[in-house]
This record gives structure tokens, C-alpha cells and sequence, in this order.
């Protein structure tokens, strides 16, 4: 007889968990500590939010012996990206109520609020649930929120593509009560609430749900801006003169690393056939359930799917899908990327709209100094009547501008400053991405948002010497290896190792279909611009006509290749 496996902590935390309520009630009324009782922060990520500390705090606090500043993230899913103008105005109100006052929009195209003591959690949830937005699922071993491109040029086939999008998300969306129970007094007033009387039960997930977190994106070219294969499910649009037929399927994407275990490793997924649209709901359930089944639920390191699909083998992965659907998928389609960054700017619509997408440092909204981006993009709310669509790069596009608003949403951005800003950038920072990080993010070892725009203004001397301030080269930087901000798809990637040192990836492909490869180590500041400075120099003078940085650096041997997450660490 088998030994049974010994499960991790999280899952005996779950199976005790009566669906997701644990203690948490009695944690956020307790009033003595503003922290949860310790099995329920682990629960609460089920329910879209984490708790957290102010680390800047933390050697203070311990002196006047105090226990630590806690507060509370809260991400609230928006599938797709697609936000109203009234959904927007309620996360700005929210931000100043119950938050630090800054938006976070982050890289799956969502909403985060940052700063929100405990005893505002329950009127921060009901208040963006008011608006028909919920963060059940915005973070815990489950689906979370599902992306989707925004492809702004594109109107009639992006919404084709939102449709599913909004489909997988109802599908995978956790059916018990808990949610609605703790936060909103039963009230059940999203799209995504289980039916009044039901028992608690989950169809998709069981009782444990899955052994770590699930992501789906879907992407349409020429545009891969969800960075579709990160996910663990990857859906690339296949349409034919704007009619969407159906999707490419890729599986077993993850950005996820541990420093000092080469056994872990960042990987892309592997594609794997072609569904049409009536099964691609069908499928990603499948995909999902097998993961639940199969899925490594002893060490947390090893329970994504990348690494499911790489101890059984694509081959007998793949068996077992076709099984559960009672079919084969077909063989995948042509298609082709050309980018995985955003178009900025204004750009053309459908029946006499308009689109503009801006740049958002960090994805961070907030007012400073020249440039209020947070008081004009309210203003723009309050006219404005078409959508907010967060980016996959933390950016946002006004979509579906009205003819006679253009000039309104344009003289609002000239007089707050945001106009002018987005002008004096570079296109390095427009393709830059950061992950929060220090002070809130308890695993960082180093800044990230808080330190990059100071980097890119040293790099960005470089950038200019040399020329290539139109050159749109992708820079991501994380705290840690975990790779929010998907630091291994950067032609330059700098992960966090301690405070003020960064390990410097290099080799990316531009359109998110190769990984990059580690160049050097432990870099202080200047080290990285020592390393980068004749790095630039040689691709403004060596490069081949529209070659990108990540190719160069391939073809002239400073990294090799990296062909698999398997051989990222070679």
C-alpha cells in the first residue's frame, strides 16, 4: 500500500476550513491585535487580499515595543481589464476612504488597494461590491483573475475575446458562500455569487481546491500583452476577417523561482493544439481539474502546474486531457506576435471612437508634483462613457472615447501635467514594469517600484547617448524571484537578492516567447550600469536592421538561449 502523502500546512488549513470561513469572522472583529489569527491569513487570500506590514516601520515599532504597522492589501478582480467609468470613480473614493490613497494597477489587470486597516475590510469589499466588482479569487489557490488583451485597435474582435474571458471567469469562480457570508451580510449582488440556498459545495475545485494559484490569459495578435505564456493557461486568438473562430492552447506557464533551488525555475507554456469556442470553457475547466488532481500537494515550491506537466510528461498530461474531454484537440493554428508592450497614444476605433492609452509608472495613480494623474483621470470619469481598461503592463487605456470627448480628455490631461510627463519619456520606460515590493511585500529581499524610475533615469543617460530613446526594450524589475512582474520575459530583467543588489537577466525575446538567462550577480547600482553601458553601446552599433535587444545579446553570445524553463538555470 502507498504511503499517503504528507500534506503541507496550507492544505490542512483549507480541509478545516469549512469552505473558506475558518476563524476569519472573529479574527477581523478581534480589536487587541490588527492582525489575523495565523491559519487565516492564509484563508483570506481566497478571498483577495493579504496581510501585511509596513517594513520602513518595523525596527521603530519593535523599539517603543509595539507589534508590527499590519494592514491589508485588497485586489479586486476585473476580468479582463474592463472597468466602467462608475467602477473606476468607486476604487479612486475607496483609495482615499479605506486606503493609502493610491491606486495599484497591477500586471494582471487588476485593481489593488494597499494600506486598509482590518476593521475596514468588510466596508472596502461592500463598497466596490456595490459597483458589481468582487476580489473573491483575486489571490488564493484557485483561478485568479482571468486576462485578456486589450488591443484597442480592435474593438469588435477585443470584445469577442472579453465575452470569453468574462465566461472562464464565471466558470472557475469559487461557488462557496463564504465570501458573500463574511463581507457583505449574505447580500449577494455580483454576477459571480453562488444561488440563494445552496449548500456549499465546489463542483470545479473540491474542498482543498487547488494545490497553489492558477492563471489564465488570452491574448490577440499581432499583440501579446497578457504575456499569454506565464499563464498556466495560455489562449491565443485565432480569428478570420474580425470573427474570432477559437483559440490556441498553450499550457504550464509560471515566472515562479527560489534562489539556491535550481530545481525551480521560471517556464513558458507549452502549445499544445487548438479549441474552438464552444470548448474553450470546457477545456480550461479540464486543464484546472487535472492540476487539482495531479498537483504536487506536499511542498508549495513544487505545486504549480510547470511542474505537474514536467514530472508526469506533456505527452501523458496531454492522455489524460483528452480523456476528460472525450476528444483530441486539434492541431494549433498559425499565428504570429509581434510585441508583448502597449501602444501608446491615441489611436483609432470603431464607429468614429477613439482609444489613448497611458503610461502608469509602476501602475502606480496617485498625484505629485506636475503631474496629477489620479485628480485628472477622476475628472475624466465623470464624463467620460466608455471603459477603463487596465493593461497587463500596468498601464490604462480610455477606450471608446466619444467623438465630442476627445478634446475634453485631452485639455484634462494638459492641465494636470500628465500630458507633458508622458511626452519626456523614453520608450525603455514606457516598456518598464515593477512589482511593489518593499515596504508592504513580505517576501522582497529589495525595492522595486519605489527604485526603478530612479534606475531609469540613470539608464535612460545611456539610452539617450547612444540613441535609442525610440527603442522600445523591455525592463522589468522585482524584489524577488517570485516574478510578479514576470522579470524573466524582460530583454532586461533585474530580480532582487538583498537590499540595493540585483541579479541581471538578459535575453528575452520582445514578443513574450523566450525567457532570458541570468549575466551577473549581486549588482549594486553601479554595477548594473557598468554592465549595461557597453551593452547598449555594441546593439547601437552591431545590431542588425529591427533586430531587438533581447535577440542581439542571443546572437553575440553574452547569454545563451534559454529553450526551456528546465535549462533557464544551464
Amino acid at each position: 500500500m502507498a504511503d499517503t502523502p504528507k500534506l503541507s500546512e496550507v492544505e490542512h488549513v483549507k480541509d478545516a476550513s469549512n469552505y473558506l470561513r475558518g476563524t476569519l469572522r472573529e479574527s477581523v472583529q478581534n480589536r487587541i491585535t490588527g492582525a489575523l489569527n495565523p491559519d487565516d491569513t492564509h484563508l483570506i487570500k481566497f478571498h483577495g487580499s493579504y496581510q501585511q506590514t509596513d517594513r520602513d516601520l518595523e525596527s521603530e515599532r519593535k523599539r517603543q515595543k509595539l507589534e508590527p504597522l499590519y494592514s491589508f492589501m485588497i485586489r479586486v478582480r476585473v476580468p479582463g481589464g474592463v472597468a466602467s467609468p462608475s467602477q473606476w470613480q468607486r476604487m479612486d473614493e475607496l483609495s482615499n476612504t479605506y486606503a493609502n490613497g493610491t491606486l495599484k494597477l497591477t500586471t494582471r489587470q487588476t485593481f489593488q488597494l494597499h494600506g486598509v486597516l482590518k476593521r475596514n475590510l468588510p466596508r472596502a469589499i461592500q463598497g466596490f461590491n456595490d459597483v458589481l466588482m468582487d476580489s473573491i479569487a483575486g489571490c488564493g489557490d484557485v483561478n485568479r483573475n482571468v486576462m485578456c488583451s486589450v488591443n484597442p485597435h480592435e474593438s469588435q474582435l477585443h470584445q469577442q475575446v472579453q465575452d470569453v474571458a468574462t465566461q472562464i471567469s464565471a466558470h472557475l469562480t469559487p461557488r462557496t458562500s463564504a465570501y458573500w457570508e463574511l463581507w457583505l451580510n449574505g447580500e449577494q449582488h455580483s454576477a459571480s455569487a453562488p444561488n440563494e440556498g445552496e449548500e456549499d459545495h465546489e463542483p470545479i475545485y473540491g474542498k482543498t481546491y487547488l494545490p497553489r494559484k492558477f492563471k489564465i490569459a488570452l491574448a490577440v495578435p499581432p499583440q501579446n500583452d497578457t504575456d499569454v505564456f506565464a499563464n498556466d493557461i495560455g489562449l491565443i486568438a485565432i480569428e478570420k476577417k474580425g470573427k474570432l473562430l477559437g483559440f490556441n492552447i498553450a499550457i504550464g506557464g509560471g515566472m515562479g523561482m527560489t534562489f539556491g533551488m535550481p530545481e525551480t525555475y521560471p517556464r513558458l507554456a507549452d502549445l499544445v493544439g487548438y479549441v474552438s469556442l464552444d470548448q474553450v470553457v470546457d477545456v480550461c475547466e479540464k486543464v484546472v481539474t487535472i492540476q487539482r488532481d495531479w498537483g504536487n500537494r506536499e511542498n508549495r515550491k513544487f505545486s504549480r502546474l510547470k511542474y505537474t506537466l514536467d514530472r508526469v510528461g506533456l505527452d501523458t498530461f496531454l492522455a489524460e486531457l483528452h480523456q476528460r474531454l472525450g476528444y483530441a484537440l486539434a492541431p494549433a493554428k498559425p499565428y504570429q506576435f509581434t510585441t508583448s508592450g502597449d501602444a501608446f497614444g491615441w489611436s483609432g476605433g470603431q464607429k468614429g471612437k477613439t482609444n489613448l492609452t497611458l503610461f502608469v509608472e509602476g501602475g502606480r495613480v496617485y498625484d505629485k508634483p506636475g503631474c496629477e494623474l489620479k485628480t485628472a483621470l477622476r475628472h475624466i470619469s465623470e464624463f467620460h462613457t466608455g471603459e477603463f481598461r487596465l493593461t497587463g503592463n500596468q498601464n490604462l487605456t480610455l477606450a471608446n472615447i466619444e467623438p465630442a470627448h476627445r478634446a475634453l480628455i485631452q485639455d484634462v490631461l494638459e492641465a494636470h501635467g500628465v500630458w507633458a510627463q508622458t511626452q519626456q519619456q523614453t520608450a525603455l520606460r514606457f516598456h518598464s514594469l515593477a512589482c511593489v515590493a518593499l515596504n508592504t511585500c513580505s517576501l522582497a529581499f529589495a525595492e522595486a517600484e519605489r527604485y526603478l524610475p530612479h534606475l531609469l533615469d540613470r539608464i535612460d543617460t545611456l539610452i539617450q547617448a547612444n540613441g535609442l530613446a525610440d527603442e522600445g526594450i523591455l525592463i522589468r524589475m522585482t524584489g524577488c524571484p517570485n516574478g510578479c512582474a514576470r522579470p524573466y520575459l524582460g530583454e532586461i530583467g533585474l530580480v532582487g537578492r538583498a537590499i540595493g543588489r540585483y541579479n541581471l537577466y538578459l535575453g528575452a525575446d520582445h514578443a513574450g516567447e523566450r525567457l532570458n538567462k541570468l549575466y551577473k550577480e549581486m549588482l549594486d547600482e553601479e554595477g548594473i550600469l557598468q554592465e549595461l553601458a557597453p551593452l547598449l553601446q555594441a546593439y547601437a552599433q552591431e545590431r542588425q536592421p529591427s533586430e531587438r535587444f533581447g535577440d542581439f545579446v542571443v546572437r553575440q553570445g553574452y547569454v545563451h538561449a534559454t529553450t526551456h524553463g528546465q535549462n533557464f538555470h544551464a
